[in-house]
């Protein structure tokens, strides 16, 4: 196994760009006879000339025409990086919210990828329901925000429209009982249009569980003891979507919004925001513009 350097790759792209090894030692801060050493030895790792040294002037032969090309990336990559790692621009930290309903799957896949280009930026998650992920980010206490919405917002980019189904135990009945055992948590936003849906088609129902945890809906919900609502592909695996055959009535598309502050101009930023614009299933989405 051949490693390169990138010292000695700088070295000898500094000799092309200069034309000579006298001006890239003075460029480089060293001696003439160490630029020639590691061209010698860049050359030797080789096996192939690099410089014509034939004439007068140093020349590239058309093996160092090829390397130059790949020297330049290396050389810029590797300053990329340590720029990337060590640049205070890149430090710092950006407060997220995400409902808790839509974490899973996309957001832990975000947040990875995100670290692994900014490590030294740090993405503190905030998760609870929209009414107070909204309430949060008008007080500033949020960079950014996701919203599950049944409409879209001024001020706010729409990011997908998912629509909302019921969900029970694997094989459960709980979906046929009347009246119908539901439960969504009480400051859930999905909760009125759900009741709205069950008024309007005359199915009679009944709150079975009345709390604000996210467990413990759940685990009643697995238990065949209630249904909910959820947007469909974020049911857990111990969940699934109930085929009622027509027997509950469909439920509306709900709206995934995107808030941002005026403070997200930074390029880690955007580039957070364009990972989440990507993983909720379009690129870009246009703003709308807040009336008044």
């Amino acid at each position: 196994m051949r490693n390169l350097d990138i010292t000695t790759l700088r070295s000898f792209v500094a000799v092309a760009d200069s034309g000579g090894v006298t001006r890239a030692a003075g460029f480089l801060h060293l001696t003439q006879s160490a630029v020639s050493m590691q061209l010698k030895r860049l050359e030797e790792l080789l096996g192939v000339e690099l410089l014509d040294r034939s004439g007068r002037t140093i020349a590239l032969t058309a093996s160092g025409e090829q390397m130059l090309t790949y020297a330049r990336r290396m050389v810029a990559l590797n300053d990329e990086l340590i720029g990337r790692l060590t640049d205070q621009e890149f430090e710092g930290e950006i407060v997220l919210g995400v409902p808790h309903d839509v974490v899973y799957p996309a957001i832990p896949r975000v947040l990875q990828q995100f670290n692994a280009a900014y490590p030294r930026m740090k993405v503190q998650l905030v998760t609870a329901n929209t009414l107070d992920l909204k309430t949060r980010f008008e007080r500033g206490e949020c960079d950014m925000i996701l919203t599950t919405e049944p409409e879209k917002v001024a001020g706010s980019q729409v990011l997908s429209a998912i629509p909302l189904v019921w969900v029970g135990a694997p094989c459960g009945v709980a979906w046929r009982k009347r009246p119908l055992d539901l439960a969504q948590g009480r400051s859930c936003i999905f909760r009125p249009i759900v009741l709205r849906a069950l008024d309007g088609a005359g199915v009679e129902w009944n709150i079975a569980i009345d709390t604000d945890s996210d467990r413990a809906i759940e685990a009643s919900v697995a238990a065949d003891l209630a249904v909910m609502a959820m947007l469909d592909g974020t049911q857990p695996p111990h969940l699934e979507i109930v085929d009622h055959c027509g027997n509950l009535p469909p439920l509306p598309l709900q709206f995934i919004n995107f808030y941002t502050r005026g403070n997200t101009e930074s390029e880690a930023s955007q580039a957070l925001m364009a990972l989440l614009r990507n993983a909720f299933g379009r690129p870009a989405a246009p703003r709308l513009q807040a009336a008044g």
